[in-house]
């Protein structure tokens, strides 16, 4: 028998919210919503066993689904995000106001959040496979990439 062959395969996310940029020189510096898009992408080998019921798939998406919905979509959905190195770290800790706050170790950037979310989802993932790439939508226009090959 040849060599097995990798494939990649993808599911979108789809999750809403808000951030503002500490000290930003722009309108983002105020809070502000998005429907963020995330594509994610993995990379490895069909399991070719007749007597596995997951038998032709890389992976289960249900399985890639509960782990990024564990990992980011649960977290992030319907949240604010804030930089918890600023005075914004306040509206965490008396969130009253605005309900769901997340204080973040860095600034709520689409690049930043990209990273994090990479980390979230590799440390969860099976052996047999790996995170290939990432893309976050923040706007129809906007996003930002991630690839395992740009960050070894």
């Amino acid at each position: 028998m040849g060599k097995s062959p990798v494939i990649r395969i993808t599911k979108q996310f789809r999750f809403e919210a808000a951030h503002a940029l500490w000290n930003y020189d722009g309108l983002c510096r105020n809070i502000h919503g998005h429907s963020y898009i995330l594509s994610v992408t993995i990379i490895g080998s069909p399991i070719d066993d007749p007597e596995n019921p997951k038998s032709g798939m890389v992976m289960d998406f249900s399985q890639m689904k509960k782990i990024v919905h564990d990992t980011v979509v649960g977290p992030f959905d319907h949240a604010l995000m804030v930089n918890a190195n600023t005075p914004h770290k306040e509206l965490a800790e008396t969130n009253q106001m605005f309900g769901r706050v997340v204080a973040l170790p860095y600034q709520p950037t689409c690049e930043n959040m990209i990273v994090d979310f990479a980390a979230r989802i590799k440390a969860q993932l099976p052996s047999n496979v790996s995170l290939h790439s990432l893309r976050l939508d923040e706007t129809a226009t906007s996003y930002a990439e991630w690839f395992a090959t740009d960050n070894l």
